[in-house]
């Protein structure tokens, strides 16, 4: 099989599926007990989706690649006072793995992710729930920091939060959704939080 031709289709795919999952139109486990195999089917192999998913979270959970510059980024919030905390719609094993093997999770004041919270962004459910467990929340001092226009900034604006669009590909804008901010890079960031 041509991995590149497997990745050019996969990728996309998998994107979607994600979309679809922020939209309500599938379940989590839909999505990862089925996009592996998916993908095998449009290249005409029969594949067992569940045990690709297990084999996929097993290896990348073993992964804890950072940005450069984000540990010391991450350093000088906190020494600003800043409480951090990170909200994923991603696998739970896959997560704290990869936040464990990162070195950065001394750094947050909390995890949410989606499959432990019986919700997932954008729902305003996501946002409330977590909110319930920050003590002394104010939508008023949270900013929503986020990749996804659908997931972290649709979310975060509907729940009455700034949010703020890390757009490091400096991809067009073309949904309804106007972030608050809309940042390139971590110095743009710095910049914002740390005057």
């Amino acid at each position: 099989m041509d991995v590149s031709a497997f990745k050019d289709y996969y990728i996309p795919m998998n994107k979607g599926m994600w979309r679809d999952l922020e939209k309500g139109d599938i379940s989590k486990p839909e999505l990862i007990n089925t996009r592996f195999s998916r993908a095998f089917v449009h290249f005409g192999l029969e594949k067992d989706g569940k045990e690709l998913a297990q084999l996929y979270q097993r290896f990348l959970s073993q992964q804890g690649q950072t940005y450069e510059g984000a540990r010391e980024l991450l350093a000088d919030l906190k020494q600003a006072g800043y409480q951090i905390y990170a909200a994923t719609n991603g696998v739970t094993a896959i997560q704290e793995g990869r936040l464990e093997r990162s070195g950065l999770l001394p750094y947050f004041d909390a995890i949410f992710i989606s499959e432990q919270l019986a919700t997932a962004k954008p729902s305003l459910d996501f946002f409330e729930k977590v909110s319930e467990r920050i003590a002394g929340f104010s939508k008023e001092k949270t900013l929503m920091i986020g990749d996804s226009l659908t997931a972290d900034m649709a979310g975060g604006a509907a729940f009455g939060i700034d949010t703020a669009w890390y757009n490091s590909k400096q991809l067009d804008n073309n949904s309804s959704v106007q972030p608050t901010y809309t940042l390139s890079d971590y110095s743009d960031l710095r910049a914002l939080l740390l005057r």
